[in-house]
């Protein structure tokens, strides 16, 4: 029996298999550790920008940061949305057309990124003026910004293959080459930072080289023989149809990505106007924890996409049916489980951050212990999202995402400091995160007869 046990344990897991909980948590399991180490990039140049560099850096830095993430989130766009393309085909038998839209979906990231580095280091400086930025963070908004967006064709690739990369059954290449990207970034940043002193520019250029590790090594495997289920091609082509079917299937990953950066901007306004820098740097920490915690929703999503986009196109409906049910059960699971240890740790998070300043510290802490009940749902309403740009329906994942964070957090945030002061702001991802949770549920329900789940 234990024998048997470890070699099922051993044995691969593929796309056309049946999913058990223990089944679907091993498959998933590497592509939530990648994102989760992918997530640490920020948090690494957060702690060492705040402990090393100071204060006013450190929030210049979570200033800047969600225009970089729209930038790069067009690699969400494109690997979610070519993901569930490509797997659509594989599920249908037809591997020729699979790595034909593959290789057109990697070439396509390439030449958008080299466009949107050019028009980001542009654009860099007008948009911190816009945005707000005091005197005292402007150079070091444009400093990092620059440095960091001139990796973004990396940084596109790297998101492209954190989906591509389990739509071949090769999740752990997937946590191999994240893994790898992620200790350069740390281990860089210390040299650049606590060696070198460069400062904002350091932390950017070690978050760059970093990324060039995450986009480039999975490139260089797929366009060399492997033994996973797909190849880039020699020569790709750039089909139109294809492109803007993914892109539009993959339109709420970018929607969710613009969307969160441009409500964190207004978090910025709303903290400046109510507290000064201090709401700024304290903002900044609980993205940073966010970014982690998030990430086992956003990679348990990117994991699981593949296997319902492949049953789907294979017309089972059965399997459709258990995972669904299954993965709703791990994200409102794994939503209470993560809103505890948020609230429990809120402490230790805050002063690993902002130690240095009493009254920092007591803000961020406080802070956090209200943002933690956003737990409780996010995890669900991203899977909701997840699933459907994995069936097809890129509008009803686009529309979830728009609701969520543009509507609702951006009315939250706007509308509950009136009623609540400062703690109006902490609450209003939980208020969203309520509202989102109604919506997905009414879509799950109108669309069943649908798709057959």
């Amino acid at each position: 029996m234990n024998a048997e046990r470890r070699n099922s344990a051993q044995e691969p897991i593929r796309l056309s298999d049946h999913f058990s909980y223990g089944r679907l948590i091993r498959f998933t399991m590497p592509t939530i550790i990648m994102m989760i180490f992918t997530s640490i990039y920020g948090v690494v140049d957060g702690l060492f920008v705040s402990n090393v560099v100071g204060k006013t850096e450190f929030a210049a830095l979570n200033f800047v940061f969600p225009f970089i993430m729209v930038l790069g989130g067009a690699g969400f766009m494109i690997g979610t949305g070519g993901t569930a393309l490509v797997a659509q085909q594989l599920g249908r038998g037809d591997k020729e057309k699979a790595n034909r839209y593959f290789s057109m979906m990697v070439t396509f990231t390439i030449l958008l990124g080299v466009i949107l580095t050019v028009i980001g280091i542009a654009v860099i400086r007008p948009v911190c003026v816009w945005l707000g930025a005091t005197p005292e963070m402007m150079e070091g908004c444009v400093v990092y910004g620059r440095v960091t967006i001139a990796f973004t064709a990396a940084f596109m690739l790297q998101n492209v293959f954190q989906s591509f990369l389990a739509a071949a059954e090769k999740p752990k290449l997937g946590l191999f080459v994240t893994v790898a990207a992620g200790l350069t970034n740390a281990v860089l940043d210390a040299v650049f930072i606590a060696g070198f002193r460069w400062g904002l520019a350091g932390a950017a250029l070690a978050t760059g080289l970093g990324q060039v590790v995450g986009g480039v090594l999975p490139l260089i495997y797929f366009l060399r023989p492997n033994d996973s289920l797909l190849q880039l091609e020699k020569k790709p082509s750039l089909e139109i149809k294809p492109i803007l079917k993914a892109c539009g299937n993959g339109s709420s990953e970018m929607m969710s990505n613009i969307a969160t950066s441009l409500v964190s901007m207004l978090y910025n306004f709303q903290l400046l106007k109510y507290i000064g820098e201090d709401g700024v740097s304290a903002y900044g920490v609980l993205m940073y924890v966010q970014f982690i915690f998030i990430a086992i929703s956003i990679g348990y999503s990117i994991g699981a996409a593949p296997i319902v986009s492949y049953h789907y196109g294979a017309q089972d409906h059965t399997e459709l049916k258990n995972l669904l049910r299954k993965s709703v059960t791990l994200a409102l699971t794994v939503g209470v489980a993560l809103t505890a240890l948020a609230i429990a740790a809120a402490a230790p998070f805050a002063y690993v951050f902002v130690g240095f300043d009493e009254s920092l510290f007591a803000l961020t802490k406080h802070a956090f212990q209200l943002f933690a009940f956003s737990f409780l749902l996010a995890g669900f309403n991203i899977f909701c999202s997840g699933f459907f740009t994995a069936l097809g329906n890129g509008a009803v994942s686009a529309l979830i995402s728009f609701l969520r964070v543009l509507v609702f957090q951006a009315s939250s945030v706007i509308i509950l400091p009136l009623f609540l002061d400062i703690d109006g702001i902490w609450w209003a991802i939980t208020v969203s995160e309520v509202l989102a949770a109604i919506v997905s549920a009414v879509f799950l329900l109108a669309k069943r007869q649908r798709y057959h789940y």
